[in-house]
């Protein structure tokens, strides 16, 4: 099994899509640069970072998605690490940082431009009520906190460190 690894870096002034870029500081309330459309909704240190697997996006691009890393507005897109295993309160390891897997995503309709229906297809009843036997499981993404901050770039490892209960 090839180890998992930080497939792309994305942030925008706002909104989505978010634009790949190659390098990035993490701090406690996610990467310098970026910049949320509804902070009431999105970001702050608990909803720090997003992070999607780029599995995902593929089995949504099949599902007739037009989609592609950064579009769903994930600030993390990674690569070889299976979104039926992700649970809240796993902690990775991303080149230096830290993060702290919090909260499923619950997708809003800034998604609507990539199809009607995308919402049902990425989350449903089970995923809200955090059960991860869901088909549906991390399709929308995983909000983390940042343990440790640092720097991380396009290619880094990504790690599981360890579970809280």
């Amino acid at each position: 099994m090839q180890a998992a690894s930080l497939q792309q870096i994305n942030i925008s002034k706002g909104g989505i899509p978010k634009l790949p870029i190659l390098d990035a500081v993490v701090t406690p309330l996610g990467i310098q640069g970026d910049v949320q459309a509804h902070p009431q909704f999105h970001g702050g240190p608990r909803q720090a970072l997003l992070v999607i697997s780029s599995e995902g996006i593929e089995e949504l691009v099949q599902a007739g998605y037009p989609l592609y890393p950064g579009a769903l507005g994930e600030n993390i897109t990674t690569r070889g690490l299976d979104r039926r295993t992700l649970r809240l309160g796993q902690r990775y390891r991303i080149g230096q940082v830290v993060i702290e897997l919090t909260k499923m995503r619950e997708p809003c309709n800034a998604l609507t431009p990539y199809g009607p229906g995308i919402q049902k297809a990425v989350f449903d009843a089970q995923v809200k009520a955090k059960d991860p036997s869901s088909p549906k499981w991390g399709l929308a993404g995983v909000y983390a906190r940042v343990v440790t901050p640092g720097t991380i770039y396009v290619g880094d490892p990504v790690a599981l460190l360890d579970e809280l209960a």
